[in-house]
């Protein structure tokens, strides 16, 4: 299978390296991979993290470096990167290190199997602190709500989506919240997601880009959002929105 790893950065001049190489020995060792890319949208870094980029892509040529200029936030950095994509299956990942690739090693058999066009990573035991794992665990708890889906992992940033339905999706976070956002507009356009139990680290250097409390209440503002549209759509009052045709994946044809 052909795969795009998608990953924001904003200030990862600590880990941004390792990670790149780490994704990049992954793609280039699995047997189940095809053609591969990794895209990297660099969010106005204000240190290195864009000099490093650079140097690896003499290393790496199927690195893709986009810049921002100036910072835009991480949803607008997300959506950037996925943009860029150009393969069958993408990967969202974020560059602090925090969700391994080798998670992919449990969803690949599910794609192979056909069983659906997006995944999302259940953290088995996060790595956060005590503050960021109960706002996790209450955003995601009141999503599910107003939604009425049931999903454990609401809010997980990994996601392994079926590319042209990843790349039709229209995103509107502009903070932290695109992950949250992403669940929900792929729920709105009628596709479950099916949730992989996945390992989380602890985040390995660069800066979150925002402080909890001003990230709390913003949350709190953006998940009312989704909650709303999702009540408006249900009702008609809005239109779902218009993603074009998403043909079933090849993959699970060519397993067989």
């Amino acid at each position: 299978m052909d795969i795009s790893v998608a990953a924001p950065a904003y200030n990862e001049a600590e880990t941004i390296a390792a990670s790149v190489g780490e994704w990049q020995e992954y793609l280039e060792n699995n047997p189940a991979v095809g053609d591969w890319e990794i895209v990297v949208c660099d969010d106005g870094s204000g240190d290195a993290t864009g000099e490093i980029l650079a140097g690896l892509r003499a290393r790496c040529p199927r690195l893709v470096v986009v810049t921002h200029r100036p910072n835009q936030g991480a949803g607008a950095a997300i959506a950037t990167a996925i943009a860029h994509t150009r393969l069958d299956w993408v990967v969202l990942l974020d560059s602090d290190g925090q969700f391994p690739i080798a998670n992919l090693d449990r969803v690949i058999p599910r794609i192979e199997a056909g069983e659906a066009l997006a995944f999302s990573g259940a953290r088995i035991r996060k790595a956060d602190g005590a503050a960021y794992r109960w706002g996790s665990a209450a955003s995601g708890a009141v999503s599910n709500l107003l939604h009425g889906t049931r999903y454990r992992d609401f809010n997980s940033i990994f996601k392994v989506v079926y590319g042209p339905l990843f790349r039709a999706l229209p995103l509107e976070s502009g903070g932290m919240n695109c992950s949250t956002e992403i669940t929900a507009r792929v729920a709105e356009i009628g596709h479950e997601w099916v949730e992989v139990p996945i390992e989380h680290r602890e985040r390995g250097g660069g800066r979150r880009g925002w402080r909890f409390w001003r990230g709390a209440r913003d949350r709190a503002l953006f998940v009312a959002y989704l909650g709303f549209r999702h009540w408006l759509l249900r009702r008609g009052v809005l239109r779902p929105p218009a993603t074009g045709a998403v043909a079933p994946a090849p993959v699970a044809e060519e397993a067989r």
